[in-house]
């Protein structure tokens, strides 16, 4: 693992709770964020970085990525939490940023949504099932 680590969503939100310079980058695609939804951060005081891993709708890797980070101001000795749908984007999200110079680069585990139960809905983990704030649309 060459990023700083994986935390649970729980965990992300105590430490974006707690550290003035915690940044949360939700890695998803814009049509996720539109239509799905957002980490809801308004009540510590902080908004979401929204910078796609991937595009849509053709699923390239975002070959700027790192450099938008540093355009939206996400500090390399910041600790900064990659979020995405369920946790695997994230990682590689995460990757990046640690192999680019971010030191405390961490993917949340389960992601936004979480995987599938048994009748393939999202519902058994993730940032929205730990009734962690979100908002949508």
């Amino acid at each position: 693992m060459s990023y700083a680590g994986d935390v649970t969503p729980e965990q992300a939100w105590a430490a974006l709770s707690d550290r003035p310079d915690a940044v949360l980058v939700d890695v998803r695609t814009a049509a996720e964020w539109s239509y799905v939804g957002l980490p809801d951060l308004r009540s510590v005081g902080k908004e979401v970085v929204r910078v796609e891993w991937q595009r849509w709708p053709d699923g390239a890797v975002n070959t700027s990525f790192t450099d938008q980070l540093t355009q939206l101001g996400v500090g390399q000795d910041a600790p900064v939490f990659f979020l995405c749908r369920s946790g695997v984007r994230s990682v590689a999200a995460a990757e990046a940023a640690a192999a680019a110079g971010w030191s405390h680069a961490h993917n949340v585990l389960e992601g936004f949504e979480g995987p599938h139960d048994e009748e393939h809905h999202r519902t058994v983990s993730g940032w929205k099932v730990a009734g962690l704030p979100w908002v949508q649309g």
